[in-house]
């Protein structure tokens, strides 16, 4: 692999780290910068799956102790533990189901910059009248959000199948609607990537297994290390900040970079 190849991947990489748990979409940030500097990457998608691993490895070397008290407590009924396990295994299940189902067609037919912009625009204005006329938040733990609440976040996550709508953004801002507070929210998001990305990714994997070639492995490894060291940055600056910034700047972000796509692509 040339020098050119490598870095590519590197840039790669490291926008999966800084998009996959902002409300501003990863898959269409990747989409439009493959379509701006040509990267085609491994065949099959591995790349593409290797960057998310590394995203994902993240949250859970973020969330590593957490994620142990879960697995420990979770057989113990009503406990915090429990109803943590319970949530996130409701969230994931429609993603799981019509993720299955849709995720063929909607690859095919949905893939390309003119959705993406058109879901960053819509997503943005989502995200802003959402911010300013949410309910006063009532939730503030994960455990709290209770059976129904996490089943209907995770049928807004299932609207990130469609490129440019981000699954943080998806689950985010139906946590929102429900009174969920936004540090809650995200973290609920953060841990609900981790059974759902690791679904998809072994999915993926599963459908590119004849296509794998350990002749791209420096430009896989040094994707998916940029993405996990991004990602780790990210994460933490979140889940600190995100209580007193608010989701907003990222709203006008999509749709100002919505507007850009969309010239760019009337112009070229």
């Amino acid at each position: 692999m040339d020098i050119a190849g490598l870095l590519s991947a590197l840039l790669m990489g490291v926008v999966e780290g800084l998009t996959e748990f902002l409300p501003i979409s990863s898959t269409g940030h990747l989409i439009l910068l493959g379509e701006l500097i040509g990267f085609e990457g491994p065949p099959g998608k591995v790349f593409e799956i290797a960057i998310q691993l590394g995203a994902i490895l993240a949250v859970v070397v973020t969330y590593w102790s957490d994620l142990w008290r879960i697995a420990g407590g979770m057989w113990r009924p009503r406990t915090l533990e429990r109803y943590t396990a319970t949530n996130l295994l409701l969230a994931f299940l429609p993603a799981l189901v019509i993720g299955a189902l849709l995720h063929g067609p909607i690859t095919r037919l949905l893939f390309n910059p003119w959705v993406v912009a058109f879901a960053l625009i819509l997503g943005g204005i989502a995200i802003i009248l959402i911010e300013r006329k949410r309910p006063e938040p009532t939730i503030m733990s994960v455990p709290e959000i209770g059976p129904m609440g996490a089943l209907l976040i995770g049928f807004g996550q299932v609207l990130a199948m469609i490129p440019g709508t981000s699954r943080s953004g998806a689950t985010i801002i139906t946590a929102l609607l429900l009174g969920v507070e936004r540090r809650t929210a995200a973290e609920f998001s953060f841990l609900l990537a981790i059974p759902t990305m690791l679904a998809a990714a072994v999915y993926s994997l599963w459908k590119a297994r004849n296509d794998i070639d350990l002749s791209d492995l420096g430009q896989i490894a040094i994707g998916f290390a940029a993405a996990f060291a991004v990602a780790l940055v990210v994460v933490r600056f979140v889940l600190a900040h995100i209580s007193k910034i608010g989701f907003s700047p990222f709203g006008w972000y999509r749709i100002v970079l919505g507007g850009i796509i969309l010239l760019w692509l009337a112009l070229r």
